[in-house]
Protein backbone atom coordinates (compact mmCIF):
# COMPACT_ATOMS: atom_id res chain seq x y z
CA UNK A 1 0.00 0.00 0.00
CA UNK A 2 1.29 3.82 -0.90
CA UNK A 3 2.81 4.69 2.67
CA UNK A 4 1.73 7.96 1.27
CA UNK A 5 -2.05 7.43 1.01
CA UNK A 6 -1.64 5.51 4.27
CA UNK A 7 -0.25 9.13 6.12
CA UNK A 8 -2.86 11.14 4.23
CA UNK A 9 -5.26 8.06 5.79
CA UNK A 10 -3.89 9.31 9.26
CA UNK A 11 -4.12 12.61 9.66
CA UNK A 12 -7.67 12.60 7.98
CA UNK A 13 -9.47 10.89 10.53
CA UNK A 14 -8.05 12.84 13.36
CA UNK A 15 -8.72 16.00 11.52
CA UNK A 16 -12.20 14.98 10.65
CA UNK A 17 -12.93 12.73 13.59
CA UNK A 18 -13.46 10.08 11.60
CA UNK A 19 -13.77 5.93 12.98
CA UNK A 20 -10.52 4.48 12.82
CA UNK A 21 -9.47 3.68 9.42
CA UNK A 22 -10.46 -0.32 8.62
CA UNK A 23 -7.78 -1.90 6.52
CA UNK A 24 -9.17 -3.50 3.27
CA UNK A 25 -7.45 -5.09 0.75
CA UNK A 26 -7.20 -2.35 -1.91
CA UNK A 27 -7.11 0.60 1.08
CA UNK A 28 -8.76 1.67 3.64
CA UNK A 29 -12.91 1.91 4.55
CA UNK A 30 -13.47 5.07 7.11
CA UNK A 31 -16.76 5.90 8.75
CA UNK A 32 -18.14 8.98 9.00
CA UNK A 33 -21.75 8.40 10.43
CA UNK A 34 -23.10 11.53 8.28
CA UNK A 35 -26.25 11.41 6.09
CA UNK A 36 -24.19 12.74 2.83
CA UNK A 37 -20.78 11.11 3.94
CA UNK A 38 -21.75 7.54 5.44
CA UNK A 39 -18.22 5.63 4.82
CA UNK A 40 -15.55 6.81 2.35
CA UNK A 41 -13.33 4.02 0.63
CA UNK A 42 -9.68 5.26 -0.25
CA UNK A 43 -7.65 3.10 -2.54
CA UNK A 44 -4.35 3.14 -1.37
CA UNK A 45 -2.69 2.83 -4.96
CA UNK A 46 -2.03 6.46 -6.79
CA UNK A 47 -1.07 7.31 -10.67
CA UNK A 48 -0.50 4.70 -13.04
CA UNK A 49 -0.64 1.50 -10.26
CA UNK A 50 -4.27 2.38 -9.87
CA UNK A 51 -6.00 -0.91 -11.70
CA UNK A 52 -9.27 -0.40 -13.40
CA UNK A 53 -10.72 -4.02 -11.65
CA UNK A 54 -9.36 -2.77 -8.32
CA UNK A 55 -11.55 0.34 -8.71
CA UNK A 56 -14.99 -1.31 -10.54
CA UNK A 57 -14.72 -4.15 -7.64
CA UNK A 58 -14.76 -1.16 -4.64
CA UNK A 59 -17.38 0.80 -6.49
CA UNK A 60 -19.58 -2.15 -8.03
CA UNK A 61 -20.03 -3.14 -4.47
CA UNK A 62 -20.97 -0.13 -2.72
CA UNK A 63 -25.23 -0.33 -2.84
CA UNK A 64 -25.93 2.46 -0.44
CA UNK A 65 -26.20 6.42 -0.85
CA UNK A 66 -23.63 8.89 0.58
CA UNK A 67 -20.79 6.54 0.19
CA UNK A 68 -17.44 7.99 -0.95
CA UNK A 69 -14.44 6.69 -3.39
CA UNK A 70 -11.85 8.21 -3.36
CA UNK A 71 -8.85 7.48 -5.81
CA UNK A 72 -5.48 9.05 -6.73
CA UNK A 73 -5.50 8.85 -10.13
CA UNK A 74 -7.31 11.09 -12.50
CA UNK A 75 -11.10 11.55 -12.77
CA UNK A 76 -10.98 11.28 -16.60
CA UNK A 77 -9.26 8.06 -16.15
CA UNK A 78 -11.38 6.64 -13.12
CA UNK A 79 -14.60 8.15 -14.16
CA UNK A 80 -15.31 5.73 -16.90
CA UNK A 81 -14.88 2.87 -14.87
CA UNK A 82 -17.72 3.84 -12.29
CA UNK A 83 -21.47 2.58 -13.24
CA UNK A 84 -24.73 4.30 -12.96
CA UNK A 85 -25.80 6.07 -9.74
CA UNK A 86 -22.06 7.31 -9.05
CA UNK A 87 -21.81 11.50 -9.32
CA UNK A 88 -17.72 12.40 -10.07
CA UNK A 89 -16.84 15.97 -8.51
CA UNK A 90 -15.93 17.89 -11.77
CA UNK A 91 -13.23 19.05 -9.95
CA UNK A 92 -9.68 16.65 -9.88
CA UNK A 93 -8.29 16.67 -6.57
CA UNK A 94 -4.88 16.32 -5.87
CA UNK A 95 -2.14 14.69 -3.26
CA UNK A 96 0.14 17.06 -2.42
CA UNK A 97 3.35 17.34 -0.02
CA UNK A 98 5.77 19.89 1.40
CA UNK A 99 8.66 19.59 3.89
CA UNK A 100 8.57 21.85 6.45
CA UNK A 101 12.03 23.83 6.79
CA UNK A 102 13.55 24.57 10.02
CA UNK A 103 12.96 27.38 11.85
CA UNK A 104 9.21 28.05 10.51
CA UNK A 105 8.61 30.66 12.41
CA UNK A 106 5.25 30.13 14.59
CA UNK A 107 3.70 33.27 14.87
CA UNK A 108 3.76 35.53 11.50
CA UNK A 109 2.69 39.32 11.45
CA UNK A 110 -1.29 38.89 12.21
CA UNK A 111 -2.67 40.82 9.38
CA UNK A 112 -3.76 44.91 10.00
CA UNK A 113 -7.23 44.61 11.86
CA UNK A 114 -6.91 40.81 11.83
CA UNK A 115 -7.36 39.09 14.72
CA UNK A 116 -5.55 35.39 15.37
CA UNK A 117 -6.09 33.28 17.81
CA UNK A 118 -4.01 29.29 18.34
CA UNK A 119 -5.61 26.77 20.47
CA UNK A 120 -5.10 23.13 21.15
CA UNK A 121 -8.09 20.61 22.10
CA UNK A 122 -8.08 16.72 22.11
CA UNK A 123 -4.69 16.14 20.11
CA UNK A 124 -5.93 18.79 17.63
CA UNK A 125 -4.16 22.47 17.24
CA UNK A 126 -6.80 25.04 15.63
CA UNK A 127 -6.13 28.37 14.01
CA UNK A 128 -8.52 31.68 14.04
CA UNK A 129 -8.30 34.42 12.16
CA UNK A 130 -11.19 36.75 12.08
CA UNK A 131 -12.06 39.76 10.22
CA UNK A 132 -11.96 43.38 11.20
CA UNK A 133 -16.49 42.80 10.95
CA UNK A 134 -15.68 39.51 12.87
CA UNK A 135 -16.92 37.41 9.50
CA UNK A 136 -15.33 34.68 8.72
CA UNK A 137 -12.17 34.67 6.26
CA UNK A 138 -10.58 32.04 5.42
CA UNK A 139 -10.42 28.82 7.77
CA UNK A 140 -7.98 25.38 7.46
CA UNK A 141 -6.84 22.50 9.73
CA UNK A 142 -3.65 19.83 10.03
CA UNK A 143 -3.84 16.58 11.44
CA UNK A 144 -0.57 15.05 11.82
CA UNK A 145 0.08 11.47 11.03
CA UNK A 146 0.48 8.87 13.22
CA UNK A 147 -2.28 9.55 15.74
CA UNK A 148 -4.21 6.98 14.00
CA UNK A 149 -1.44 4.95 12.58
CA UNK A 150 -4.16 4.25 10.14
CA UNK A 151 -4.48 0.96 10.83
CA UNK A 152 -7.15 0.74 13.04
CA UNK A 153 -5.77 1.74 15.82
CA UNK A 154 -5.64 5.18 18.20
CA UNK A 155 -2.58 5.46 19.62
CA UNK A 156 -3.79 8.50 22.19
CA UNK A 157 -6.99 6.90 24.18
CA UNK A 158 -7.74 9.77 26.15
CA UNK A 159 -10.79 11.05 26.26
CA UNK A 160 -11.67 14.68 26.96
CA UNK A 161 -14.92 15.81 28.02
CA UNK A 162 -16.63 19.06 27.45
CA UNK A 163 -13.91 21.24 28.92
CA UNK A 164 -11.47 19.34 26.88
CA UNK A 165 -7.30 20.18 27.45
CA UNK A 166 -5.43 22.99 26.11
CA UNK A 167 -2.02 22.62 25.28
CA UNK A 168 -1.96 26.35 23.72
CA UNK A 169 -3.79 29.28 23.93
CA UNK A 170 -3.93 32.66 23.03
CA UNK A 171 -5.24 35.33 20.52
CA UNK A 172 -3.78 37.89 19.06
CA UNK A 173 -4.19 40.85 16.45
CA UNK A 174 -2.38 43.27 14.40
CA UNK A 175 -2.60 45.21 17.92
CA UNK A 176 -1.71 42.57 20.49
CA UNK A 177 -3.36 40.30 23.01
CA UNK A 178 -7.72 39.76 23.02
CA UNK A 179 -9.73 37.55 24.93
CA UNK A 180 -11.90 34.49 24.28
CA UNK A 181 -15.10 35.59 22.09
CA UNK A 182 -16.15 36.84 18.51
CA UNK A 183 -16.89 35.25 15.16
CA UNK A 184 -14.52 34.21 12.71
CA UNK A 185 -12.23 34.85 9.91
CA UNK A 186 -9.74 32.33 9.10
CA UNK A 187 -9.11 29.32 10.95
CA UNK A 188 -6.46 26.23 10.88
CA UNK A 189 -5.74 22.91 12.58
CA UNK A 190 -3.71 20.38 12.90
CA UNK A 191 -3.65 17.22 15.30
CA UNK A 192 -0.55 15.51 17.20
CA UNK A 193 0.88 12.34 16.66
CA UNK A 194 3.85 12.18 14.49
CA UNK A 195 6.36 13.31 11.79
CA UNK A 196 3.98 13.81 8.81
CA UNK A 197 1.08 16.69 9.30
CA UNK A 198 -1.92 16.57 7.09
CA UNK A 199 -3.30 19.65 6.15
CA UNK A 200 -7.33 19.65 5.87
CA UNK A 201 -10.18 22.31 4.54
CA UNK A 202 -7.83 24.95 4.10
CA UNK A 203 -10.54 27.90 2.80
CA UNK A 204 -11.02 31.60 2.38
CA UNK A 205 -14.39 33.02 2.34
CA UNK A 206 -14.86 35.66 -1.07
CA UNK A 207 -14.86 38.75 0.41
CA UNK A 208 -11.22 38.16 1.31
CA UNK A 209 -9.55 36.06 -0.90
CA UNK A 210 -6.18 37.72 -2.79
CA UNK A 211 -5.47 39.13 0.63
CA UNK A 212 -2.86 36.75 2.35
CA UNK A 213 -4.68 35.28 4.50
CA UNK A 214 -4.60 31.74 3.61
CA UNK A 215 -0.46 32.20 3.02
CA UNK A 216 -1.13 33.23 7.03
CA UNK A 217 -3.09 30.14 8.20
CA UNK A 218 -1.08 28.06 6.34
CA UNK A 219 2.38 30.01 7.85
CA UNK A 220 1.25 29.54 11.25
CA UNK A 221 0.42 25.59 11.25
CA UNK A 222 3.69 25.44 9.23
CA UNK A 223 5.01 27.10 11.88
CA UNK A 224 2.63 24.97 14.83
CA UNK A 225 4.32 21.96 12.84
CA UNK A 226 7.59 22.84 13.32
CA UNK A 227 8.10 23.22 16.63
CA UNK A 228 6.24 19.80 17.18
CA UNK A 229 9.25 18.03 14.43
CA UNK A 230 7.01 17.70 11.85
CA UNK A 231 9.01 17.31 8.53
CA UNK A 232 6.60 16.83 5.86
CA UNK A 233 3.06 18.00 5.19
CA UNK A 234 0.52 16.39 2.95
CA UNK A 235 -2.98 17.10 1.82
CA UNK A 236 -5.37 16.21 -0.56
CA UNK A 237 -6.85 19.68 -2.38
CA UNK A 238 -8.67 21.41 -4.80
CA UNK A 239 -7.73 22.79 -8.29
CA UNK A 240 -8.76 26.36 -6.00
CA UNK A 241 -5.81 25.62 -3.46
CA UNK A 242 -3.24 24.17 -5.75
CA UNK A 243 -1.46 27.62 -6.93
CA UNK A 244 -1.17 28.84 -3.27
CA UNK A 245 0.30 25.43 -2.18
CA UNK A 246 2.80 25.42 -5.08
CA UNK A 247 3.51 28.97 -4.21
CA UNK A 248 4.42 27.97 -0.83
CA UNK A 249 6.24 25.17 -2.21
CA UNK A 250 4.48 22.57 -1.75
CA UNK A 251 4.48 19.61 -4.94
CA UNK A 252 1.46 17.44 -6.24
CA UNK A 253 2.45 13.71 -6.30
CA UNK A 254 -0.73 12.44 -7.45
CA UNK A 255 -4.24 13.69 -9.22
CA UNK A 256 -7.24 12.54 -7.21
CA UNK A 257 -10.74 11.37 -8.22
CA UNK A 258 -13.39 12.00 -5.88
CA UNK A 259 -17.04 10.26 -6.34
CA UNK A 260 -20.16 9.58 -4.08
CA UNK A 261 -22.96 7.15 -4.87
CA UNK A 262 -26.24 8.85 -4.93
CA UNK A 263 -28.43 5.55 -5.33
CA UNK A 264 -29.86 6.77 -8.46
CA UNK A 265 -29.55 5.64 -12.16
CA UNK A 266 -27.72 8.82 -13.84
CA UNK A 267 -24.29 10.60 -12.93
CA UNK A 268 -24.94 13.46 -10.98
CA UNK A 269 -23.26 16.77 -11.16
CA UNK A 270 -24.51 18.53 -8.27
CA UNK A 271 -24.66 22.01 -9.44
CA UNK A 272 -23.57 24.89 -7.08
CA UNK A 273 -21.49 22.79 -4.86
CA UNK A 274 -19.06 24.58 -2.08
CA UNK A 275 -15.88 22.98 -1.86
CA UNK A 276 -13.18 24.55 0.32
CA UNK A 277 -9.34 24.68 -1.26
CA UNK A 278 -8.16 21.46 0.64
CA UNK A 279 -11.36 19.75 1.92
CA UNK A 280 -11.23 16.19 0.47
Amino acid sequence: MDSLVGTWVDGWVVSRGAAPPRVEPWGWTIDMGQAEHVSRHVLAATGDAVEEATVREVADAVTGAGVWLKVFDDPARVGGWLGPGWWIDPEPGYLMTCRVPEGTPAAPAVPEGFRLRVWTRAGVTRVLLAAPDGSLAARGQLAVGGATGARGQFADGGVTGARGQHTHSGMTTGHGQLTDGGATGARGQFADGGVTGVVDQIETAPAHRRKGLGSHVMSVLHGRAAEQGVGTLVLAGTPAGRALYEHLGWRTEAPLTSAKFTGGGAWDTAPGRRTPTAHR
